[in-house]
């Protein structure tokens, strides 16, 4: 990455939800490494502090801040502890989880839960800290969303459709927020070489009697590269969209996907 992006994010207070490990910890070494204050926020504090520390030996500011962000008055707490360390100027909201089942028989509970932590934490969050963001007629919203907010794809319908909703929600905010200098944006991944995919490949191994490398090699053929994406891959992104170098980035769904989906 340039210097200038650089120079953009030094001085700058990022907040990234699920930072505790996958492409959200990824993010977070990234954007401290290039000068911003990180603020850490997941469920489990001792994991957060493991990565603090990392970001804190490595030169970086970081703090970490427990959250459940299906939790209301969580955020609320985490909102006025980020306070105290800085107006957050750019909000990654990256905590999420997957889920797939057959319709049909789909669990009520299963679509509920899967609905609450990638549809309804996003709006949760940044409606916590967009205020912050219109004040001071500056600011940058990343949701890691997922190729499936683009596509449909069997037994995957609550996935699908809470992605889809993260999309909807992106595009609104970036045409309702764009007078005050506040850029919304969504990355779109396909299978990433994280925990989340990891319990994908366990999970297949047990529906479906498959090995862990041959559960591993069916999802690396989903993409016409034939691999997983790397977490530094979404990263890279994630810093190019809050650096003023993209400011006339907005409302758009950047995927990364190895030509999965080219639209």
């Amino acid at each position: 990455m340039s210097s200038s992006i650089e120079q953009t994010l030094t001085g700058k207070v990022a907040l990234i939800t699920g930072a505790s490990q996958g492409v959200g910890r990824t993010i977070a070494t990234t954007y401290a490494a290039h000068g911003a204050t990180v603020i850490l926020a997941a469920r489990k504090l001792a994991s957060l502090e493991t990565v603090a520390a990392e970001i804190a030996t490595a030169g970086g500011q970081a703090h970490a801040l427990a959250c459940d962000v299906t939790d209301l008055a969580q955020v609320a707490a985490l909102a006025a502890a980020a306070s105290e360390i800085g107006p957050v100027d750019i909000l990654v909201n990256n905590a999420g989880m997957a889920g797939s089942h057959k319709f049909i028989t789909h669990p009520d509970d299963l679509w509920m839960q899967i609905i609450e932590v990638n549809l309804n934490a996003v709006y949760r969050v940044t409606k916590a800290f967009a205020p912050q963001m219109v004040a001071r007629r500056w600011g940058r919203i990343i949701t890691i969303a997922s190729i499936a907010s683009r596509v449909g794809n069997r037994y995957m319908a609550a996935y699908t459709a809470s992605k889809h909703g993260v999309l909807g929600l992106t595009r609104a905010l970036a045409v309702e927020l764009n007078p005050s200098n506040i850029t919304v944006n969504a990355i779109c991944p396909g299978y990433i070489d994280t925990p989340m995919t990891h319990a994908t490949i366990d999970n297949m191994v047990q529906q479906t009697g498959r090995s862990a490398e041959e559960a591993r090699a069916y999802l690396e053929q989903l993409s016409p590269q034939s691999r997983l994406i790397e977490p530094e891959e979404v990263a890279n992104v994630a810093l190019m969209l809050a650096s003023e170098a993209a400011r006339g980035i907005t409302g758009q769904a950047i995927n990364i996907d190895g030509g999965m989906v080219m639209s």
